[in-house]
């Protein structure tokens, strides 16, 4: 049986193993029933869901495919780098890192950061939109998390504010 779809056929089994995996690591917490919910619940009946999803995808791929058999192209590292890299540098820019003694840059320099680093990821970033993506989002971020919601982390680095 051939495969007409290698997009759907990969996307499909790696629905099924990331729910699987949430399913099976669900269950080393209490999990309790539908009238009576405990923490590994929503992720149990997630996980299942999500297997589901990624077998049913999986099938179909046998099935169901464009005329060229929808092949996978050449991987894009530097999306997945630059994305990444953004994820991690704002988690040290936000709390910093004590044990290399790093200190903590605060929300507003994390998400300039955060925004900078990932628009990288595009060939031909423009500095003067991403400038102001950056700062719709930290403007944004400090009215929702630190004067709406109360959340207390740091808003600014430390050697400010001390």
């Amino acid at each position: 049986m051939a495969i007409a779809s290698q997009k759907d056929f990969f996307s499909g089994l790696m629905f099924a193993a990331v729910g699987g995996s949430f399913a099976w690591g669900a269950q080393s917490y209490q999990v309790g029933g539908a009238a009576r919910m405990g923490p590994g619940y929503f992720p149990l009946m997630l996980g299942i869901i999500l297997a589901i999803l990624g077998v049913i995808i999986t099938f179909k791929s046998f099935t169901q495919g464009g005329p060229s058999g929808d092949k996978i192209g050449s991987f894009a590292w530097r999306p997945l780098g630059f994305v990444l890299g953004a994820n991690l540098a704002f988690g040290a820019l936000l709390v910093g890192l004590p044990s290399l003694g790093f200190p903590a840059m605060g929300l507003i320099v994390a998400i300039y950061a955060l925004v900078f680093i990932a628009s990288m990821a595009q060939p031909g970033m423009k500095f003067k939109s991403t400038l102001i993506l950056a700062t719709i989002l930290a403007a944004g971020s400090y009215g929702a998390f630190v004067k709406l919601l109360n959340l207390q982390f740091p808003v600014w680095p430390a050697f400010l504010t001390n």
